[in-house]
């Protein structure tokens, strides 16, 4: 398959900062068409960047973009953003589904309203912004939906930590298993891609501290660009991890994603055991 997404066009819920904007934006650099379906239509007092700072950085590092306010729980902005996806571009080839709420509140803790919220983002919004785009990704050369979320570990000591965030990524995990069956024949690739190690984004300096102890997202952004240019009829079905990706791909040395200073020892992400 030819190593880049030129002219591809990608939906992806969330995407104004972080992981997401970092796959944005290296999708952009190849130009490709960016759709990004955000609530974030006014700066976070926390977190910096809106789904239109998004679109102009898409625009600036060579790509197209289209911002669309909406929010992924929602059937009337998911589907909006499908049509003005197709309307504006003329089709779709890749979905990434990116949004995801957390919460790390053990069981007696966690709100019922927050435990909601995951779901529907997590779980919910996955399995609604990639049914909306089959009909377009059928349709496609070279068909992909990347989900960011992890490998279904059955150890019990994650869901034990934290059930209710647990049941919501290993659901969006569990959309992509079944997404790649059920779209095998029809060439519709369905892989997930989770980090090896904690990655430097605001809202894990919130949630955790600094960026000792991270990566930076490009590497997540590079892995996902290895994946969404490999061939969708070969490359189903799999829970991938950023750093498996790219070895696969040849690039073994990952200290040139470290933020600048970092030294810290770095630190296994969510639902990943030591090897």
């Amino acid at each position: 398959m030819a190593n880049t997404l030129a002219g591809k066009t990608i939906v992806m819920s969330g995407g104004s900062r972080g992981i997401g904007l970092a796959i944005a934006l290296r999708a952009a650099r190849d130009g490709a068409n960016v759709v990004l379906l955000a609530k974030t239509a006014q700066p976070h007092p926390r977190l910096d960047g809106t789904v239109f700072t998004a679109a102009e950085e898409i625009e600036r590092a060579g790509g197209a973009a289209l911002p669309v306010v909406g929010d992924v729980r929602s059937d009337e902005d998911v589907f909006g953003a499908v049509r003005a996806a197709v309307e504006r571009f003329g089709g779709i080839d890749i979905v990434v589904n990116n949004a995801s709420a957390i919460d790390l509140s053990a069981t007696e803790a966690l709100e019922m309203k927050r435990y909601d919220l995951m779901q529907d983002i997590n779980t919910r919004g996955t399995f609604l912004l990639s049914k909306a785009a089959i009909p377009h990704l059928r349709e496609a050369a070279n068909p992909h939906i990347l989900t960011l979320s992890p490998p279904l570990n059955p150890a019990p000591h994650w869901p034990g930590r934290h059930l209710g965030y647990t049941l919501s990524k290993y659901g969006m995990s569990l959309c992509t298993v079944g997404l790649a069956n059920e779209l095998a024949d029809a060439g519709v690739a369905a892989n997930s891609l989770w980090p090896r190690t904690l990655i430097d984004t605001a809202a894990v300096r919130n949630l955790v501290g600094g960026a000792e102890n991270s990566r930076r997202p490009e590497i997540m952004a590079d892995a996902a660009h290895a994946i969404l240019t490999r061939d969708s009829r070969t490359c189903t079905g799999n829970l991938f991890v950023d750093d498996e990706v790219l070895a696969a791909e040849g690039v073994t040395d990952l200290s040139g994603y470290r933020p600048d200073g970092a030294t810290g020892e770095l630190a296994l992400d969510i639902f990943l055991d030591p090897a």
